[in-house]
């Protein structure tokens, strides 16, 4: 997983470099691009957002999960990012 978590970024940093090299009229219009999405797409990827939200609530209602508050979310996930880096 971390090998391929380390592909993806090295993947990502050669495309930020290639649209780097272009000149600002071309990177604005690739930005413009990358941000158009299809409406098929867009409509499979609100679904998917639906299906969770539904699975997340159902989970909280029915007690199989326990809320946590932003804070302690907060500190879990500082808490996690430093025993990685040890």
């Amino acid at each position: 997983m971390a090998s391929e978590l380390q592909d993806y970024i090295a993947e990502l940093q050669d495309y930020i470099a290639a649209g780097r090299a272009i000149d600002a009229d071309a990177r604005e219009i690739a930005a413009l691009a990358l941000q158009q999405v299809d409406e098929a797409e867009q409509a499979e990827v609100d679904a998917g957002w639906d299906e969770t939200i539904d699975r997340r609530l159902d989970e909280l209602m029915s007690g199989e999960v326990a809320p946590v508050s932003g804070r302690e979310t907060i500190a879990i996930a500082r808490a996690r990012s430093a025993a990685r880096r040890r």
